[in-house]
């Protein structure tokens, strides 16, 4: 998920990218963290958020959100394994 931050793709965009992904291996949750990672929060929604939110708040909404994530892909993996 943290690889996918950086990167601004939309929902249209990401999918080939998980595709070629599950194709090499890697497990389904993670693929599912990795997309909702590089959508949810990537850097160039963090920095529009930023006009209108408060630092405060966009911490917990990115930890938040980040949190969901991460236990997202490790339940997709438990559940598909």
């Amino acid at each position: 998920m943290g690889m996918a931050i950086p990167l601004y793709l939309d929902a249209v965009s990401v999918l080939p990218v998980i595709e070629s992904l599950i194709g090499k291996g890697v497990p389904m949750g993670t693929a599912i963290a990795f997309m909702m990672g590089a959508i949810g929060l990537s850097l160039p929604e963090a920095l529009l958020l930023k006009k209108v939110m408060k630092n405060r708040l966009l911490i917990v909404f990115f930890v938040t959100i980040g949190l969901g994530m991460i236990l997202s892909g490790y339940f997709f993996n438990l559940v598909l394994s």
